[in-house]
């Protein structure tokens, strides 16, 4: 193990072969998020004027994943790179440049002031589910219409997702930022979203099973918009309810909004909505009919 400090900001490496100095040339490094199972290590500059996230790949990090080896990691960054172009839009992170460097590749985004869903490297000090200073805590206990609306800019980007021929690979909570001083989502961390026709070529996929539907755990089943129906429900079970106990009772909401859910997650692909705006479409009817029903 090597231990590296860069600007004052110390993290771990498996070895000190990488050469960071072409931070640098974006300004002083003010934070690392070097703890990732993705090979990749990612820092935070400052140039005086603006900060960048700046996603690297290529540096044995020490949490990489057995199974990636270094050239993979990058191949993988390269095409995440592609993905961001495609799919640009007003809440996903704005990818700025990327670029190839010695022994290695990056992306350089603009920096966003969220914090994210699952912040796996602050466990130890804030718990996710029971800190009071956990985001992922803070955030579900937003007034239900600001999470409500939240909620739905993550089913509106997905459905653009689709629109694009896209489908999201290993979207968990940790794709979502909150900005709470602002109440704005980001959509972050897509690298895997891969174009349509996806087959599930691996088995058990990358992702959490919180959000993954059967077929992400079945080699040579397809993955498609309809796979994604089930990953928006999900995520309402994981936001408004008891993640993967999708039992009524821990559902926080009216139960319109509980029926849509378990539609969109039910393990047979042929009785899920069949669309992500069929989705969409029956979530905002079944929240209407919620709120009349709590008005009388």
């Amino acid at each position: 193990m090597a231990f590296i400090q860069i600007d004052g900001v110390s993290f771990e490496l498996r070895n000190t072969t990488f050469d960071f100095n072409f931070l640098h040339d974006y300004g002083k490094v003010f934070s690392v998020f070097d703890q990732n199972d993705s090979g990749n290590i990612s820092f935070g500059v400052f140039d005086g004027k603006k900060r960048y996230f700046i996603k690297v790949g290529g540096a044995e990090t020490i949490n990489k994943h057995e199974t990636l080896k270094t050239d993979e990691v990058i191949a993988n960054l390269k095409k995440a790179s592609n993905v961001y172009m495609d799919l640009k839009h007003p809440l996903l992170i704005n990818l700025l440049e990327n670029k190839e460097i010695e022994n290695g590749y990056i992306m350089v985004f603009d920096w966003v002031d969220g914090e994210c869903m699952n912040e796996h490297w602050t466990y130890n000090k804030h718990p996710k589910y029971t800190d009071e200073k956990s985001a992922f805590l803070r955030y579900i206990r937003l007034e239900p219409k600001q999470l409500l609306k939240s909620l739905q800019e993550i089913f509106e980007f997905h459905k653009f997702a689709a629109s694009r021929d896209y489908v999201a690979i290993d979207f968990y909570d940790g794709s979502v930022m909150y900005d709470f001083e602002n109440e704005k989502t980001i959509i972050c961390d897509i690298d895997l979203y891969g174009k349509k026709p996806y087959v599930n070529n691996m088995g058990r996929m990358w992702g959490s099973s919180r959000f993954m539907s059967p077929e992400e755990f079945i080699k040579g089943d397809i993955i498609d918009e309809i796979t994604n129906v089930y990953t928006m429900g999900a995520a309402a079970f994981v936001f408004l309810g008891g993640e993967k106990d999708r039992d009524f009772s821990k559902w926080r909401m009216g139960k319109k909004l509980y029926d849509v859910a378990a539609k969109a997650v039910s393990h047979d692909r042929n009785t899920r909505y069949q669309t992500i705006g069929e989705f969409i479409e029956n979530w905002n009817m079944a929240l209407l009919m919620d709120e009349n029903n709590s008005s009388k």
